[in-house]
């Protein structure tokens, strides 16, 4: 039977097309007859029990300017939906927070992708710090004389929003860079949180791995390369895609965290690995599908929605 799929995202009106791994999960499902259904994170409402959105049926085509169709609007019971894609970019704060305890009481009757009580329980940057020997040496603190001696112990390192996303706000800082005062009290105006520090990995300037996994086992990579001159290589703020193997130790760290992906129903999983180090588990929304498919062929949602079907019998 044809599967009705919602799907919680920032405006769809606004997507890249050609770069968008939401995008390409909705093309697939619509190619394989599923109905979708989309609407914004705004829009999801708790009626008493009832898990409501408002938004509108749709479908998509791969065409700029002319991607989406739109039906009326109207708010829907998502309890009645088969599947609900939680799929909005961070900032992974308290309003992103409070959509998983909604969508929470829907799953898994309604199969949410990913486990939303996991997405909150699994925080990007947090979340890989569960598993011993992966990660470059690390502090997450809001401790500024800890932050001053780890880099003292260290030299170089990379600091970063500990909920950001999608590179805003990384910054390396070498042993005697003067800004790391001025950085940490732009993060301290930005918000409360701490912010991760981490020893900087000079393999990055050959690029950012970026593995997908679904349902804890590994689909693919892309690498992501820096701008010259650049550390951030994330797609959206100008690093570029290019094909890459899976290494012995690519396959290692997948080995390491895919049955922990899996046992808490985190289907849909984006990997950093720069050199031999973990850096980031993406549960949110990761992305590099369309990159993926361009290079190998291999479409890593048409796996996703095969495990889908799986899962709901």
């Amino acid at each position: 039977m044809p599967l009705k799929v919602a799907v919680q995202m920032d405006p769809i009106e606004r997507i890249n097309i050609e770069g968008d791994t939401t995008f390409l999960m909705m093309l697939s499902a619509q190619a394989r007859g599923y109905e979708l259904f989309v609407y914004t994170p705004d829009r999801l409402a708790l009626d008493g029990n009832r898990v409501m959105a408002r938004g509108r049926a749709c479908k998509v085509q791969p065409v700029k300017g002319d991607h989406v169709s739109f039906g009326a609007w109207e708010q829907v019971d998502l309890s009645e939906m088969d599947v609900v894609l939680l799929r909005q970019d961070p900032p992974f704060d308290l309003a992103y927070i409070t959509t998983t305890h909604m969508l929470e009481k829907i799953h898994p009757r309604t199969l949410v992708v990913n486990n939303p009580a996991e997405v909150r329980n699994a925080p990007e940057k947090l979340f890989v710090t569960g598993f011993p020997g992966v990660q470059p040496p690390t502090l997450i603190t809001s401790d500024v004389e800890a932050i001053y001696e780890f880099r003292a112990h260290h030299g170089d390192i990379v600091l970063k929003p500990l909920y950001g996303g999608g590179g805003s706000g990384v910054a390396r800082l070498m042993a005697d860079d003067p800004n790391l005062d001025a950085l940490l009290e732009l993060h301290e105006q930005i918000g409360r949180e701490p912010v991760i520090a981490q020893k900087f990995i000079p393999a990055v300037t050959k690029g950012d791995k970026r593995i997908l996994l679904v349902d804890g086992k590994p689909v693919g990579a892309i690498n992501r390369v820096p701008n010259a001159g650049q550390i951030r290589s994330n797609l959206r703020v100008g690093g570029r895609a290019e094909a890459v193997e899976l290494t012995a130790r690519d396959r290692e760290l997948c080995e390491i965290i895919g049955p922990e992906l899996a046992r808490r129903g985190l289907l849909f999983v984006g990997i950093d690995v720069i050199g031999d180090y973990l850096t980031e588990i993406n549960v949110t929304s990761p992305t590099g599908a369309q990159q993926l498919k361009r290079f190998t062929g291999v479409d890593a949602t048409e796996v996703m929605w095969d495990r889908v079907v799986e899962l709901r019998g």
